[in-house]
């Protein structure tokens, strides 16, 4: 079961491992480094699900406690909620508290991520039929949602050796959604699962960008017809991210650090226009990331391309 092209996933062990030969890493750097991959990750994931305040405000609200004037209360407390959240995960992986993943771990996570806006049902699953607004899937009817979730875990035991991490984590993910176990905050509780699963093995915290909302509801769409590999492919390039800026951000002095600039300007030292960097951006065949809503590549990375399409000739 492979769904990740070999080049993108050579890619991205290459880029883990480098991270790695890096460790131990500086404490304080590494912690200023989570803590705003943290308030990102809240903000975005958040906004996915309709939180009006902006990353600026998410920041505030998180570091200062400061109450945004015109801004419901609610979109507030999820975002401590959510904060709270990833730093529980945090603490997992720090301590290895955390081996495998359980009903238990899901229950948990949920109640912290709803546990002042949905209190009743804080990690409970849902005893009734949901609907979800603009969306093709009809989630399974809730008596199916506990053996459903037996299945989920069963699954996961059974594919975790054998299946490359950021494919195990973008069908658990997956596979979460559909089920649709409770009744609010299934999109920000799945988003925090897939983490654990990255963040065990040694990846960054892994951020969906809001500004690709839509490009994240359609690669769950296709899954849901199982057809997993835009989603795979959407989830390694998310991962990428998070560790090319960790390795420029951490890299000690002296090493060549790559430098990531927008398409616009890569575009004019190599022989392709930058509509084409986004096409192959955007399909995995080139090392890049995201910035807003601006691909970012690094003139070493469009050597490395260069190189190996005329190895391929």
């Amino acid at each position: 079961m492979e769904y990740l092209e070999a080049a993108l996933k050579k890619r991205l062990n290459a880029k883990l491992e480098q991270l790695n030969k890096l460790r131990p890493l500086p404490p304080a750097a590494v912690k200023k480094l989570r803590q705003q991959f943290e308030i990102e990750m809240t903000y975005n994931s958040n906004a996915i699900e309709g939180n009006s305040l902006t990353l600026k405000e998410t920041t505030l609200v998180i570091n200062e406690g400061i109450t945004i004037r015109n801004k419901p209360l609610k979109d507030h407390l999820e975002a401590r909620n959510h904060y709270e959240a990833l730093e529980f995960i945090a603490d997992l992986i720090e301590h290895g508290k955390q081996h495998t993943l359980s009903e238990q771990l899901i229950r948990t996570l949920h109640q912290l991520v709803v546990q002042e806006t949905e209190r009743e049902w804080a990690g409970k699953y849902r005893n009734s039929n949901v609907f979800i607004a603009g969306a093709h899937h009809k989630p399974p009817d809730a008596i199916s949602v506990p053996p459903m979730m037996a299945d989920l875990i069963k699954w996961f035991k059974e594919h975790q050796a054998k299946t490359h991490p950021v494919e195990l984590a973008a069908i658990i993910h997956h596979k979460f959604v559909f089920i649709h176990p409770f009744f609010d905050g299934n999109g920000r509780t799945g988003r925090l699962l897939m983490n654990i699963l990255l963040m065990r093995r040694g990846y960054p915290i892994t951020i969906v960008l809001k500004n690709d909302r839509k490009k994240y509801y359609d690669v769950l769409a296709k899954a849901d017809k199982n057809d997993y590999e835009p989603l795979a492919r959407f989830t390694a390039q998310s991962v990428e991210r998070s560790l090319n800026i960790y390795l420029e951000t951490l890299s000690p002095i002296g090493v060549k650090k790559e430098r990531y600039l927008p398409l616009s300007k890569i575009s004019p030292k190599t022989p392709y226009s930058s509509k084409y960097l986004n096409l192959l951006a955007r399909q995995g065949r080139l090392e890049a990331h995201k910035e807003g809503r601006n691909w970012l590549t690094s003139l070493e990375a469009m050597e490395r391309y260069i190189q190996s399409r005329k190895r391929k000739r």
